[in-house]
């Protein structure tokens, strides 16, 4: 087999990733929970940290009994964070930089979320340029993260071997989810350590990263 002069493709997760967009979700989980009269504290808000909308959203539901049925506390939950991001994009540290410079030298690239597909889009139609060649969401796939479904349809979708891709996860659930499905997953870790495994790859920040950092994954 001939070397790989660089990756096939990037896929990159979403929230954590490649925009600092956890306290979004806290404060968006926070406000639901007290309407309920619930007081949602940091702990509760990191237990749904890399988890699916539909997991999150019935844990919530049980937490503080909403009436509120599960897709309803994720259109909820959903629609704050977005109107968050409206008002500002908190990118992650050389997430934007790298992505611009996969971009311009052709690579291939999937934002591979378990947010919603109306938010992922919105976010990828706000960056300026044509980002992603796919978008892979929560509401687009039967398992969700930690599952490797996610990811195994990214790179079906762009054509090419999940073997040959990288993945950027800031969670354990989502890095099991890349570890899975063949990719070079790395992890960013950000509001949650991600422990050291056999052959785990992390990383302290994307910040300088370039696509030559990437391609050197495969030698």
């Amino acid at each position: 087999m001939p070397p790989i002069t660089s990756p096939a493709a990037v896929l990159w997760d979403l929230d954590g990733t490649l925009i600092d967009s956890e306290a979004y979700w806290m404060k968006s989980e926070r406000e639901l929970a007290l309407e309920h009269g619930f007081d949602w504290q940091i702990q509760d808000g990191l237990e749904m940290v890399g988890q699916s909308l539909s997991v999150s959203g019935l844990q919530m539901k049980q937490k503080f009994s909403s009436h509120l049925e599960v897709p309803e506390i994720i259109e909820r939950l959903t629609s704050g964070v977005m109107d968050q991001l409206a008002n500002r994009i908190p990118w992650r540290p050389g997430a934007l930089d790298l992505l611009l410079e996969l971009r311009s030298s052709g690579i291939k690239t999937a934002l591979v979320t378990m947010s919603m597909s109306r938010m992922a889009q919105a976010l990828a139609d706000s960056i300026g340029f044509d980002a992603f060649d796919v978008v892979v969401a929560g509401d687009q796939v039967t398992n969700g993260k930690p599952h490797p479904e996610p990811y195994l349809r990214a790179a079906e979708l762009l054509g090419v071997d999940p073997s040959h891709c990288v993945a950027f996860e800031d969670s354990l659930t989502g890095l099991i989810a890349a570890e899975s499905a063949g990719t070079k997953a790395i992890g960013i870790p950000n509001v949650m350590a991600i422990p050291d495994a056999p052959g785990r790859i992390i990383w302290n920040t994307l910040q300088g990263v370039k696509l030559a950092d990437l391609t050197a994954l495969f030698s």
